[in-house]
């Protein structure tokens, strides 16, 4: 679940780390479903020791922790994916069980610590160099991230595609950080039908879910994400986000819209919900002007 606002969020949760020093690293044993490392996770403790964190980012919906030379090795980046159910927690996790790297961090303030906790395991931990995170993180990769991207960007990457502009949204080489649920919410503020094909899309609409996209994801970041469904996204401090009490779309079939209270419906598209106003977002079938005018 988490997408751009929830994993910038983690990535200033942990930011303060940076200039400390990691005195122990553990991938915790469990009776659960081992998460994908690479290289396998011997290597990476071993890799671990004794570096200190550079800096913080993030790529899209991945976390990149940079580590600081040290004696052979030159700079690498610790690049966390939490995918699904992923978090990265300066606190106790919700359970141990789920742990699925832990580290112990000496840093300026005193000692801190840093676990990436992850319930059904679908997260990713690399360990990479300069080369293999421009392969991971680069702009072969992903496309511009959702709080820059412009509307010429957009037009670009994806205005002769024949996609419906919702399933386009998620493409993560077109625009890094979009998922389900901000894609929804960024087509009603831009007030375009997520089944319109993105080859009908003007100049106009292009600019108009660009800015919804970096002021609606730049607000989220701002009230710290969504927690939605079973509550299991937290902040690093393991508190809950509140972008969800601002959803006007996602999550809400059959409610009355908060623009022309009409009923929110519900559709599939890509083996995905999608929530939308079928009465405030525009659909150019069986019109013959294109969407945006």
């Amino acid at each position: 679940m988490p997408e751009l606002p929830e994993v910038e969020t983690m990535r200033r949760g942990i930011a303060h780390l940076a200039g400390g020093r990691i005195e122990a690293a553990s991938f915790p044993r469990g009776p659960v479903r081992p998460i994908s490392t690479h290289p396998a996770p011997r290597a990476i403790v071993r890799r671990l020791a004794r570096r200190t964190l550079a800096a913080v980012r993030r790529f899209g919906k991945r976390i990149a922790v940079e580590l600081a030379p040290l004696g052979r090795a030159g700079r690498e980046w610790l690049v966390i994916e939490p995918r699904m159910t992923g978090l990265m927690l300066v606190v106790e996790p919700p359970t141990r069980q789920h742990v699925r790297l832990e580290l112990t961090i000496a840093g300026p303030a005193g000692p801190g610590r840093l676990c990436f906790w992850d319930r059904r395991g679908l997260g990713t931990i690399r360990l990479l160099d300069d080369r293999g995170l421009d392969a991971a993180c680069g702009p072969a990769r992903l496309g511009p991230d959702g709080l820059e991207v412009t509307g010429e960007q957009l037009a670009t990457r994806l205005g002769g595609s024949r996609r419906a502009v919702k399933v386009a949204l998620l493409d993560q080489r077109a625009v890094a950080g979009i998922g389900n649920i901000y894609a929804a919410e960024i087509l009603l503020a831009a007030a375009i039908d997520p089944r319109a094909p993105c080859r009908r899309l003007d100049a106009a609409a292009w600019d108009r879910i660009a800015g919804a996209a970096r002021r609606l994801l730049a607000d989220a970041v701002r009230l710290e994400g969504s927690t939605i469904g079973d509550e299991t996204y937290r902040t690093a401090d393991s508190r809950v986000g509140r972008f969800q009490l601002r959803h006007r779309v996602y999550g809400r079939e059959g409610r009355p819209c908060r623009r022309c209270g009409g009923a929110i419906e519900r559709i599939v598209q890509a083996q995905r919900s999608t929530f939308f106003c079928p009465q405030c977002q525009w659909h150019p079938r069986g019109r013959s002007r294109r969407v945006g005018r």
